[in-house]
């Protein structure tokens, strides 16, 4: 995630007594080893749309593919701002984190090379670099967003604790 250490604070009101601020180290670790995320995007009506993804990490940025026909693409040509959340599935243990900020396209093409290898690496999915993208094994072409944090939330459990983490510069 971003390369540089972002500062915490904990929430009191939503935390429990006692609690602390979770290390950043933890939160991106959780942002690292989640191969699922939950996308949310908004419609062009403002209706929200919200779908289950693979995402990848690598400098600071949290990348993601979509078919150029995908709700979710339509939704961030129209509107960049999304939400990539991630977590367990416990109520009392885990972390669970909510990642903030723009989606932007990745127009550089040794960019998509690595990412696309990345992808082969970690997930076994082919994908082709194109023009405009990837292409899969079908043809269908893809569009590459990456997400660089605005802001970041990590809900802590077992203590219950909620911290903000700002990025400067």
């Amino acid at each position: 995630m971003p390369e540089t250490e972002p500062a915490a604070e904990l929430n009191e009101g939503f935390s429990e007594p006692g609690a602390a601020a979770r290390p950043w180290t933890e939160v991106a670790g959780v942002l690292s080893a989640t191969e699922m995320f939950w996308l949310s995007t908004v419609r062009r009506d403002g209706r929200p749309h919200v779908t289950p993804l693979p995402a990848i990490g690598p400098d600071g940025t949290l990348h993601f593919c979509a078919g150029s026909h995908e709700q979710k693409a339509t939704n961030l040509q129209a509107d960049p701002g999304c939400v990539l959340a991630a977590g367990a599935s416990q109520f009392r243990a885990g972390l669970d984190v909510v990642v903030e900020g723009t989606a932007v396209p990745v127009t550089d093409p040794a960019r998509r090379h690595r990412l696309a290898a990345r992808w082969k690496s970690g997930l076994d999915w082919d994908f082709e670099v194109t023009d405009g993208g990837f292409g899969d094994p079908a043809g269908r072409p893809g569009l590459v967003f990456g997400v660089t944090p605005a802001k970041v939330l990590a809900f802590g459990k077992n203590p219950y604790s909620q911290t903000r983490y700002r990025f400067t510069g």
